[in-house]
Parts: C-alpha cells; structure tokens; sequence
C-alpha cells in the first residue's frame, strides 16, 4: 500500500465543515545496509525500493553504469523496512570511505573540508545525445499527469519519467522525495536495461544540484523540470555537458545550453 486512507476535517470559507476522506502518500524510513554496513536511511515511499537502491548506488558512486544491478533483500521492521544489498568485492572497497565520509563529525575542520570535496567531486561528461525538440518537450509535459497515478490519488508525489525522442512518456516512477523518484527511474532503467535512446529525463520538481548530478552520473542527454533551478545546479551541468530545460509550462520553458 503506497497511499492511507484518513479522515480530514474540511473547512469552506463560509464556516462550514465536514469530515472528508482523503488518501494519503505513505512515507517511512528504508533504513539501507550494504554488505552488512548501515548506510543510509532514506524517508521514502515503499515501492519499487529495488530501482530506488538500482539508482542510489549509481548516484553514490558505488556503481558505475555498466555494473550488474545487485540483488535487494527487503525486511519490515518496526516503523519501517531494511533493505539488504551484498556489493561485490571490487566495488565494495569504496563502501568504507563513502561511510566514514558520512559519519565525520561535523566539529573536525579537517572532516568538514573532506565532506565538501567529497560533494563537489567533478562529474563525468555526458556522452549520450537527444534529440528531443521543443514539441517534444511540450507533447511530455502534457502527457505525464495521465502516469501520475499515485499523485492522482494523494496530490503529494513527484514523478521522474523516462521520455523518448517524440515525447512519449516511456516509464514514470513516483515518490515523495523529488531525488527518490529519480533514483528510481534511473534504477528501474539499469534494471530492465533501458537507455535514453535520443530522449530526455522530465522531473516534476526544481532542478537542485544533486538531481544534475544524478542526471549526470546517469549518462543522460537532457534533463528538463518543471521548476527553476540552483545556480549551482546550472554550473554542474555545464560542466558535465548536461542539456537543461527548466520552469518548463504548458506555454514555455527556459533553456540553459552547456
């Protein structure tokens, strides 16, 4: 169940109520552990948490694109669930430092200085190319509320889609975390071996840096969003060559060349 029935009191202007049922996102702590280290805990909506780990691993830098997607074992606990995942031993090298990174603590000026280089790391350049035009752009953004069924029900998710060349919507993933959704595409992506194939990534939120870099570390071409972004996330994506289209409407978006 990825949405709660709850009963709400409604208030009009006039002063009049009534108890309404409204359904509800669901969000609960994935409390992540890999090759039996806790990594993380992300607050996530519990489904398709496999394409979640698929894409956080990549966005972590603990995969590269062309590493085999590794098995997830998911176990509900008290208040949440635990996701199990055994890295191999090449790729679990870096698992340690990735962690000790985590965990500096935020006294140590030495750390501190670590924890921003480790979060400025230079970003691959995007090799892969769209050829998505403008119509195209406006065809997905008119046809992505129709997959959009979980925000259907509760009006509190975003939505990250896969989009082909003419603007089809290929594959939607929702969550209610903007990056969380995105991992999960991504991860869905490196699951079913799916590539971008001349299209583009529409994302239903703000173009914050870390979704550039997602992007990025993604190989993917262009990604468009329907609100502004960072300044940051403008500078990372010129440079990892990435196409940005952002505050993208029914009647216009901006466009922001590498």
């Amino acid at each position: 169940m990825t949405a709660v029935p709850t009963p709400l009191l409604r208030i009009a202007q006039d002063g009049a109520s009534e108890t309404v049922a409204r359904e509800l996102a669901e969000e609960v702590p994935i409390a992540l552990e890999f090759n039996g280290i806790g990594y993380a805990v992300l607050m996530a909506t519990p489904a398709d948490l496999e394409d979640l780990i698929a894409g956080f691993l990549l966005a972590e830098r603990l995969q590269q694109r062309s590493d085999s997607t590794v098995a997830v074992a998911l176990h509900p606990a008290e208040g949440g669930i635990v996701a199990r995942a055994t890295l191999p031993a090449e790729q679990a090298r870096g698992l340690l430092d990735r962690v000790r990174h985590r965990a500096s603590d935020s006294s140590c000026g030495l750390c501190g200085i670590e924890n921003i280089a480790q979060a400025m790391r230079p970003l691959p350049r995007v090799s892969a190319e769209s050829v998505a035009n403008e119509a195209a752009i406006f065809h997905s953004l008119g046809a992505l509320g129709a997959h959009q069924h979980l925000n259907a029900r509760t009006g509190a998710v975003h939505a990250a889609a896969l989009v082909a060349a003419d603007g089809s919507i290929r594959l939607v993933r929702e969550d209610v975390g903007r990056h969380n959704a995105f991992d999960k595409l991504i991860g869905a992506m490196r699951r079913a071996g799916l590539d971008w194939d001349g299209g583009f990534a529409l994302l239903t939120s703000r173009c914050s840096y870390e979704l550039v870099e997602k992007a990025a570390l993604a190989d993917c071409p262009m990604l468009v969003t329907i609100s502004a972004p960072t300044a940051l996330a403008i500078d990372r994506a010129r440079e990892a060559g990435l196409q940005l289209r952002v505050l993208a409407r029914p009647d216009a978006f901006l466009a922001v060349q590498p």
